[in-house]
């Protein structure tokens, strides 16, 4: 059976357990490897939905899930190990197909009857595998040696009866074995990571060919189940949400407002430490592209104040974050009180939660109380509503092409991530009302230049930091200057997780420079921030 088409594509049940109108859902097994996230996108990637489950999930409960696939991830133990995180073999009795990842091959092969050797040879990186199958189920029309990923200490020696060995590498005799009656299959590196040439091919050739999946899984899949779920959960009540002006909130409270129409309301504060012209993208451009209800808070004087001679990050961060708190609460109980006048509960609240929150806070289904890791530093844990989260099953790529699919405008779409305390923590030093003219200038003039080169999409963010309590000698218009230094901080990520520098062409940075120091007063001196992370943040705040 040929390999079927995969274009990127989006959709989610709000539900993890299975329903007659849940998508298929493929299961990946979490053993503590850095990759599992990593495994969830690409299976999403070729439009099959899937979820991160852990390994002390017990085998029962994941086939209460209904999967049609369950991928097991590497992870950093050996099988051998004490400790190691085990698997319950009576997975690969029921049926269900299964793909084994480095250390989950290993657990497999263990598992099955296999022998896996703990000779201490290890191989890791770039690894030249020889296919010596080249018909399988997973590597039929790739190529005979290509590179793969490794990470590994153990090594499977021989498989588990009634498997045929597919590939090998010079120190693994076992890299890849499959069993098509069983719908069992395994591999000893990582298909996930790009730099497994043709690792894509062979997780969709799994789910394809394999678990014969079909890539249904899309855009106007996701925005029709979450239109009815959240229709279910919010009923003939109202809903707040509060709009930051970044993509998530954005793109959540399209969302809804699709589905419950006027019940919504939104609140938009603006703390005047927003990049230049964002304000005004939210309250016209937004409204505009939704028709949405739109509270609009300005605040800024009242943030302004309350961090005047506060230069420690983190108490700058405190000072935001308690003031929107204090600014919100009182948004929220006008909306209330005026609900309640005209005989109406607002009972709920839109958060932008995404799947990494979710996993990566222990895969929690929700709370009935406003999270901690809202972007502003946590809202007050007694405001009780009940939460709508309408994006916590996906990706921030995946967020993006929600956007799309309901017509918001580009510039929200694809605005670059952006921290909610705003410009106060791209300070370095005091905020006070004429360094923040300062930094939203220079930043605009780098957004600017960076557009214009077209290298919006090969940037995951370019944060412009002003050195306020810093000053460098320059020498502009023949005379001496005593100015303040910005840093471009360009950076190339996935999920923030990890990030490296961005190779920006020498060309556009010199414009960038070029342009601020001419441009905007009180700047003579730009800088570029070439620390990956780790070890340096991508905020320096």
């Amino acid at each position: 059976m040929a390999s079927a088409p995969a274009p990127r594509g989006t959709g989610s049940p709000e539900s993890a357990s299975a329903s007659p109108d849940a998508p298929e859902t493929v299961l990946v097994v979490d053993f503590g490897a850095q990759y599992a996230q990593l495994i969830a996108r690409r299976v999403r990637e070729a439009r099959i939905y899937s979820e991160v489950v852990p390994s002390t999930m017990p085998v029962e409960e994941m086939l209460a899930r209904d999967p049609k696939a369950v991928i097991l991830s590497g992870g950093p133990s050996s099988v051998y190990a004490e400790d190691a995180p085990s698997l319950d073999g009576s997975l690969f009795d029921a049926g269900v197909p299964v793909l084994g990842l480095c250390y989950g091959f290993q657990l497999m092969a263990q598992a099955l009857g296999g022998t896996v050797d703990n000779t201490g040879s290890r191989e890791y990186g770039r690894t030249d595998l020889s296919v010596s199958k080249g018909a399988s189920t997973l590597f039929e029309g790739t190529p005979s040696h290509q590179q793969v990923w490794m990470s590994h200490g153990d090594a499977c020696s021989a498989a588990p009866e009634g498997f045929t060995v597919t590939a090998s590498t010079d120190m693994v005799p076992v890299a890849a074995f499959e069993h098509d009656g069983r719908r069992l299959y395994g591999v000893q590196y990582h298909p996930e990571v790009m730099h497994s040439t043709h690792g894509q091919q062979v997780l969709e050739h799994f789910l394809y060919r394999g678990a014969g999946l079909s890539p249904t899984w899309t855009t106007a899949s996701i925005v029709d189940e979450q239109v009815a779920a959240i229709r279910e959960q919010v009923g003939s009540k109202r809903a707040i949400c509060g709009l930051s002006g970044g993509v998530d909130s954005a793109v959540a409270a399209a969302l809804v407002h699709k589905a419950v129409g006027t019940q919504l309301t939104c609140v938009y504060v603006d703390h005047g430490l927003m990049r230049k012209g964002e304000t005004e993208q939210v309250e016209k451009d937004f409204v505009a592209a939704t028709g949405v209800q739109l509270k609009v808070v300005d605040a800024a004087d009242r943030f302004i104040s309350a961090l005047a001679g506060a230069s420690d990050p983190e108490q700058k961060r405190k000072i935001i974050g308690r003031e929107f708190i204090r600014v919100f609460e009182q948004a929220q109980a006008e909306l209330v009180a005026e609900a309640g006048a005209a005989g109406e509960d607002v009972a709920f609240l839109v958060q932008g939660t995404l799947y990494p929150d979710v996993v990566e806070s222990g895969g929690g289904t929700g709370a009935a109380n406003i999270k901690s890791h809202h972007n502003v530093g946590g809202l007050p844990e007694d405001l009780e509503f009940e939460l709508v989260e309408p994006l916590r099953k996906l990706f921030k790529d995946e967020v993006r092409m929600v956007g799309q699919e309901l017509g918001l405008p580009e510039e929200i779409v694809q605005r670059q991530p952006f921290p909610g305390p705003g410009l106060g923590i791209r300070i370095i030093g005091e905020v006070t009302r004429e360094r923040l003219d300062v930094l939203r200038e220079a930043d605009a003039i780098a957004r600017e230049e960076l557009t214009a080169a077209g290298l919006d999409r090969d940037i995951w963010q370019c944060p412009v930091v002003l050195l306020a309590d810093i000053r460098s000698v320059g020498v502009q218009g023949d005379g001496r200057t005593y100015g303040h230094p910005v840093v471009l901080r360009p950076v190339s990520s996935e999920d923030a997780m990890t990030a490296d520098w961005s190779r920006l062409p020498y060309d556009v940075l010199a414009r960038v420079s070029t342009r601020i120091t001419n441009e905007v007063s009180g700047v003579n001196r730009v800088a570029l921030d070439i620390t990956s992370k780790p070890p340096g943040t991508i905020e320096w705040e």
